[in-house]
């Protein structure tokens, strides 16, 4: 498999392959074209003497003194020796593949001002497995990522520290044993390689790549609980969503519905009219969630396919621009949005869970098990779930409302957008557990339906969890079963079973293409 970079057409399923799935890498010749002329303009406002931002002035605060055209490979280099300052532990190999493969793709744009031989060099260390090691805190998301990527500019150079086939060695060793010759820097190339949100982007592109399969799975797992609990059908078919036409919400409607069609449990009727909100309005409360994911794809699909830099050189216009492209806010805002809406997912998986142990509201065994009293059953499983769930809502507390000011107060507003980034990567491991305690309590409530059958969808995700975790008769640990299904839901196998008996499940894009 092959990404090619154009600066223009990047994918989050191309970053992913890239970044987990070891797909090689290139540049189109149009993007080569386009950063030569760009080079061109650089070299030739250089050769004028004019005043350019960290080419021949200093960065950030320093902008106002001037060096030589001479001193600027020098400044360059100092650049990525002062700004790499982060702290903590590495960040995840997936997460720098993804942000090398973003910044390539910003310089494929054609506005940076580099060399091609900057690019190749990237290029070659994403395709050979050179992954510099970049410590996961000191990005404020603002005059781009410096901290981290300041650290891959370390290994590009042949300095700093990098993985190779797994083992953590010199930049220098890495590159050697790879075959890649590190680059050497002149003219912006300093600033070239960090002044940008590539991180972030990467980071955030990843986290919405394994949002849809949570998402995905998340309405298996309503469904399921929706199933066991038999629920009254009629607030999932079509009418009423069609009549308030959120397009997540009919999303929602009509995958559960096709999910448990022709089960024998809700097929026993009980009477009822109507089921509590948690039930009921499954799909008015998910529906959000698959919508501010639609809307946070956007948002970095275009960030990782923009000119995200400073300064930038417009080679059709004959003119250069020190602007604020390197700003964080956007991914910033759509991540911590995209943290309150994972947050939803589990909010409402625990209200299906509690309702499924709980004898008045389910009509089934105490925490679904039977010798209460000597068996607790499912009980503290929800506990987990609960404190999972609070955890969820700290998180959730928006990142990018914050902002610091720093370098003398010239850098004034920031976007802290990269800890909206971790904070939403332990959201999303916590709505897996929570899934899967759902998933887990569901299936268990099945046991309790005289050998009624579930629906088309809902079988096929209980006869997986079956083949990973038996019935509960006595009690006995619980983390086991938690991460046995966990596992399943991570590995998307329910996911993938039930899309290949019952169909893909749809997405708001899929809903919205004519």
């Amino acid at each position: 498999m092959e990404v090619v970079l154009d600066g223009c057409n990047l994918t989050i399923e191309q970053v992913a392959d890239v970044a987990r799935n070891g797909a090689i890498v290139s540049v189109s010749p149009q993007a080569r074209e386009r950063m030569g002329n760009s080079r061109q303009l650089l070299e030739r406002f250089v050769a004028e003497d004019k005043a350019l931002y960290g080419i021949t002035t200093g960065i950030g605060e320093l902008a106002r003194i001037r060096i030589t055209a001479e001193q600027s490979a020098e400044l360059q280099r100092r650049i990525i020796y002062s700004h790499s300052a982060g702290v903590g532990d590495p960040q995840p190999e997936d997460v720098v593949r993804g942000a090398m493969t973003c910044r390539a793709n910003t310089l494929a744009k054609g506005y940076s001002g580099v060399r091609l031989k900057l690019i190749d060099t990237i290029i070659h260390m994403i395709n050979k497995g050179v992954v510099p090691y970049i410590n996961e805190k000191g990005s404020v998301g603002t005059s781009g990522d410096l901290s981290p990527l300041s650290q891959f500019a370390e290994v590009a150079i042949g300095e700093g520290r990098a993985f190779y086939k797994g083992e953590l060695m010199t930049g220098a060793e890495a590159m050697k044993r790879a075959g890649v010759e590190p680059t050497d820097l002149t003219y912006k190339e300093g600033l070239g390689l960090i002044n940008g949100s590539q991180m972030m982007t990467a980071g955030a592109a990843l986290l919405i790549y394994d949002a849809q399969d949570l998402l995905k799975n998340a309405l298996i797992a309503s469904a399921m609980a929706l199933d066991a609990l038999r629920a009254v059908e009629k607030p999932f078919h079509p009418s009423p969503h069609r009549a308030r036409p959120h397009p997540g919400q009919n999303v929602v409607a009509a995958n559960v519905l096709k999910l448990f069609t022709d089960s024998e449990i809700m097929a026993n009727k009980t009477g009822k009219v109507q089921d509590g909100y948690s039930m009921r309005c499954t799909p008015q409360i998910l529906g959000p969630s698959f919508e501010t994911l639609e809307f946070t794809r956007n948002v970095v699909t275009t960030e990782m396919n923009s000119a995200a830099d400073n300064p930038l050189f417009f080679a059709d216009e004959g003119e250069y621009y020190a602007a604020g492209n390197f700003h964080g806010q956007g991914v910033g805002l759509v991540i911590d949005y995209l943290c309150i809406a994972m947050s939803e997912v589990a909010n409402l998986s625990e209200r299906h869970t509690n309702r499924l142990l709980n004898p008045a509201l389910s009509g089934l065994p105490d925490f679904l098990v039977e010798g209460k009293g000597l068996n607790s059953g499912l009980m503290v499983a929800q506990y987990t779930a609960a404190a999972l769930v609070s955890e969820n809502k700290v998180l959730s507390h928006p990142a990018s409302v914050d902002s610091i000011s720093v370098s003398a107060d010239q850098e004034d507003h920031v976007s802290m957008g990269p800890i909206a980034v971790r904070k939403c990567t332990e959201i999303l491991k916590n709505v897996r557990n929570v899934l899967a305690i759902e998933m887990m309590c569901a299936a268990q409530a099945m046991e309790f339906h005289e050998g009624r059958k579930p629906g088309q969808g809902t079988k096929i995700a209980y006869d997986l969890i079956r083949q990973a975790v038996p019935p509960l008769v006595d009690d006995r640990v619980m983390y086991a079963d938690i991460e046995a299904i966990s596992k399943l839901i991570e590995e998307n196998t329910i996911l993938n079973a039930v899309e290949e008996a019952c169909g893909p499940l749809q997405l708001v894009r899929d809903f919205l293409m004519p």
